[in-house]
């Protein structure tokens, strides 16, 4: 089946993407299945979007993401890289923070992914700031909504003060990390949130051996 073929979604342009990521999931999932998640992330990407120059590179790029967590839900890997969630209200401060910190220093040891139960429509310009100070590049992030299947798929999910609204799911561990938010705070305070942040990451690389 060729891109043009598929039935219409909210972009046209998505077409493209659902062929490419069929071929990667070829004998996985159905070409359905493809356009169904990247359709929906487009769909959920759009609603908060200020900036809709990349949202059809974004959205192929999210449903890449959850069809990664979705084939370790219906096949996990025993043995495999520990997968790590970071959660927070809005996917622009915290949890950005600490994906982008514990990726530079755990490497390709761990899967790391990031969301919000409200994201925003953009990183916080301070927290790019003081990771970039810290030599993290936040290259090619963006707040995205939290999925069951990320959240379904991660060995650990840790909760940085989204409330009532972060995910339990049995069997999970599951740790809260009580760190201020960085919204709206000058740039000497998402140093010391960094800096705070950091010092947890360190911690939990001592643990992940074991998960």
């Amino acid at each position: 089946m060729t891109a043009s073929s598929y039935p219409v979604l909210p972009d046209e342009r998505l077409a493209a993407g659902v062929a490419r990521l069929a071929v990667r999931h070829q004998g996985r999932f159905s070409v359905e299945t493809v356009q169904r998640l990247i359709a929906d992330s487009y769909e959920q990407l759009a609603a908060n979007a200020h900036v809709r120059t990349h949202l059809v590179v974004l959205a192929e790029r999210f449903a890449a993401e959850r069809l990664d967590a979705l084939a370790h839900v219906e096949s996990p890997t025993v043995g495999g890289r520990p997968r790590v969630l970071f959660v927070c209200s809005h996917n622009a401060g915290r949890s950005q923070m600490a994906a982008a910190l514990l990726a530079d220093r755990a490497g390709d040891d761990v899967i790391v992914s990031s969301a919000g139960t409200h994201p925003s429509g953009a990183v916080d310009p301070h927290v790019v700031q003081a990771l970039t100070e810290a030599g993290v590049a936040l290259d090619e992030v963006y707040p995205k909504p939290l999925t069951d299947e990320v959240v379904q798929a991660a060995d650990i999910v840790i909760t940085m003060g989204c409330g009532d609204a972060c995910p339990v799911v049995p069997g999970h561990r599951y740790l809260d990390w009580p760190v201020p938010d960085p919204d709206g705070a000058p740039i000497a305070v998402v140093r010391s949130i960094r800096d705070g942040i950091d010092a947890r990451i360190i911690a939990l690389l001592d643990t992940l051996s074991g998960t």
